[in-house]
């Protein structure tokens, strides 16, 4: 059996391939997958341009469903677009393709990388990757202009993998997006804010355009 085009296992690509993990894929990981899309489109114009691809997944995955209502209004609150999302379960394929996985807790990030596919050193928790990010000297990271956006996303990913061992997190805690299934609006805004904040940092260093003004 052929594997699937990707980083994982198959080799190089020129597209750069994001998945974002949470449980059931009707909450967490649409939002953050929206939210890196939109943070894309306004650094990038089209995330495409610069070979980016953003999908999302769950290790309980509601396949086919929509995403939850509140999501939705989340969403809309950062003008991010929420039509067409569908959800998925995860599946081997979509690890063999990732380039970098973003897991909502560590248990999410602990069954990633339970699936093999040398999926180790490019599956984090959001929070873990965004406090290794913060360590990193973009300066050292090959120029997206010059290089393109893939080449950067890739080195990117290679020195927050380095650096995991050396920048601990403070607390267990820190590295955990809680779920807000079932919970009223005003916690999954609070949750959509947390995830934004996140990807800030993330989606600049993987494009070295910072936030518009």
């Amino acid at each position: 059996m052929t594997a699937p085009e990707g980083r994982g296992i198959a080799g190089q690509s020129d597209t750069f391939r994001i998945l974002h993990v949470s449980t059931g894929n009707v909450c967490r990981s649409p939002i953050t997958e929206r939210l890196t899309r939109h943070a894309l489109v306004d650094r990038l114009g089209d995330p495409l341009q610069g070979g980016l691809i953003v999908e999302s997944a769950g290790t309980w995955g509601h396949e086919g469903a929509p995403m939850e209502a509140n999501a939705e209004v989340v969403l809309a609150d950062f003008g991010a677009d929420a039509t067409g999302f569908v959800g998925r379960e995860l599946l081997d394929e979509h690890v063999i393709r990732a380039d970098l996985v973003l897991t909502a807790t560590r248990d999410h990030r602990a069954q990633v990388i339970s699936m093999g596919h040398s999926a180790g050193l490019r599956t984090f928790t959001l929070k873990e990757f965004t406090r290794l990010v913060r360590a990193i000297d973009h300066a050292t990271l090959p120029d997206a202009k010059d290089e393109g956006v893939v080449e950067r996303a890739r080195a990117l990913v290679r020195a927050a993998a380095a650096l995991r061992g050396w920048l601990l997190a403070p607390t267990a805690e820190a590295d955990e997006v809680y779920d807000p299934y079932g919970a009223p609006i005003t916690f999954f805004r609070s949750i959509g804010d947390e995830i934004n904040q996140a990807l800030e940092p993330v989606v600049t260093a993987l494009t070295g355009v910072s936030t518009p003004r």
